[in-house]
């Protein structure tokens, strides 16, 4: 298991755990940030802030702060059935 931040352009994952003591925890929680939810990292900023990602059928971009309470477990091939909203 990793964090978001530590993920390249191109990478899958599913996310495992958000880190409820941080900060933004509950707000990341509200957009959709949730355990077992597929997600992609799109591309990240030259100096690493921000990255986008996608999940739940949006693009959504995040400060490299906020991904690094987002633990997640890579995963070679993307899970098409996660490609809509739940």
């Amino acid at each position: 298991m990793v964090t978001l931040s530590a993920l390249g352009a191109g990478a899958h994952a599913r996310i495992a755990a958000l880190e409820a003591d941080h900060p933004a925890a509950n707000r990341l929680g509200e957009l959709g940030l949730v355990e077992g939810t597929s997600i992609e990292v799109i591309r990240v900023a030259p100096f690493g802030d921000p990255m986008q990602v996608r999940l739940r059928g949006y693009n959504l971009s995040l400060r490299r702060a906020d991904a690094r309470c987002v633990r997640v477990d890579p995963v070679d091939t993307p899970d098409e059935s996660d490609s809509n909203a739940r």
